[in-house]
């Protein structure tokens, strides 16, 4: 197994609920440690341009507007495999098909609010990572 470095977002409907240290818990006792981390308000440029991607697709407009909705946490993670680890801690995109024990299954409110984001691929992570953080602010 290789140390990875992945991004992930702990998003409004999770920040507005208070459960940044929940979120936090289950991402350190699933083997990951926060390298890098800050609490920022999105604003429309800086949503538009890291959901970009989704530009075309149909919740491009309502996922800025959600993620612009109040503070977020984006911090880099590290750990073993760190990619695919935080992927299987937060559990599927739709917290009703996420397996019991994820961030997804326990926290989320719905699938469009489903209180985090994590990269999904080492290429991904590297690009989200540089869009939220310098080098600098890495420190782990």
């Amino acid at each position: 197994m290789a140390l990875e470095r992945t991004f992930s977002i702990i998003k409004p409907d999770a920040t507005r609920r208070n459960l940044t240290g929940k979120v936090l818990t289950m991402l350190e006792e699933g083997g990951l440690r926060v390298v890098a981390q800050k609490r920022v308000e999105l604003d429309q440029e800086k949503a538009e341009g890291f959901y970009a991607v989704h530009k075309e697709r149909p919740f491009f407009n309502d996922l800025v507007a959600f993620m612009t909705s109040g503070p977020v946490v984006v911090q880099v993670l590290e750990g073993e495999d760190a990619v695919a680890r935080n992927r299987e801690i937060m559990g599927a995109t739709d917290p009703a098909d996420a397996d019991e024990g994820t961030i997804r299954k326990a926290l989320a409110e719905s699938i469009e609010a489903n209180s985090v984001h994590g990269s999904d691929s080492l290429e991904n992570a590297a690009i989200e990572i540089a869009y939220f953080f310098n080098e600098n602010e890495i420190v782990g």
